[in-house]
């Protein structure tokens, strides 16, 4: 299982839940053979899956997808890992990986509120973390693209995951400072293996299936106007 892979999770016992969720594969610990999940409750199969018990058996597909790719690992590189909301579900896993291939990740992690940043005890075994947050309550007041951190640091490789509008402003600054940049698209992937064709993202090489070819695309193959 690569940081970036989701799985394909099947909702039991939810009368209004028809299609397996994708959620994004938040951590693996191979030491106490576990995989992680970190699921937003917003709708019944969400809320239905947040009430699974120990003992309970859940049907799950995975790894599913294309994760990220990592820089050259002869030599050591300063990367930002930029998450938005529960987009920061998939950096952990990144995270952990990086510092495994010797390199160095810096987390900007931003949320609404102090309550929606989450692990953050846990990204800070990997690195070092900045916020921002939109009531101001936790870091610098905004969002993570207005930090003042973009302004200090330079960075070979920049990883993000969020609400798109995040991700396209992301895309512009690493762009603009010529930054090597991947994202990890949240496009809706009712199968997970590019069959139903309801996750088409319209790219430079075509309309492509987010579940199969992506989850994680460079920069350069999106055709976002930015």
């Amino acid at each position: 299982m690569l940081p970036g892979q989701f799985a394909e999770i099947r909702i039991d016992k939810s009368p209004t839940t028809f299609l397996r969720r994708p959620i994004s594969i938040n951590y693996v610990d191979r030491v106490h053979n576990e995989v992680w999940f970190l699921i937003q409750l917003v709708g019944d199969g969400t809320r239905h899956l947040g009430n699974a018990q120990p003992g309970d058996i859940i049907n799950v597909i995975l790894p599913l997808g294309n994760g990220f790719t990592f820089p050259d690992s002869h030599l050591k590189k300063k990367v930002l890992l930029i998450g938005g909301g529960v987009g920061t579900a998939p950096l952990l896993y990144l995270g952990e990986q990086l510092v495994q291939k010797n390199h160095e990740p810096i987390f900007l992690l931003g949320a609404k509120s102090r309550n929606d940043l989450l692990q953050l005890d846990l990204f800070a075994n990997y690195g070092e973390i900045y916020a921002t947050t939109e009531d101001g309550s936790y870091g610098e007041i905004g969002y993570v693209t207005q930090h003042s951190i973009l302004s200090q640091i330079e960075v070979e490789y920049i990883y993000t995951c969020g609400p798109k509008p995040m991700m396209m402003s992301v895309a512009k600054y690493a762009r603009s400072h010529n930054i090597n940049c991947e994202v990890s698209l949240e496009n809706m992937m009712a199968c997970g293996l590019g069959a139903c064709l309801c996750c088409v993202e319209n790219t430079t090489e075509g309309h492509l299936c987010v579940c199969k070819e992506g989850p994680v695309f460079n920069i350069n193959r999106l055709l976002w106007q930015i």
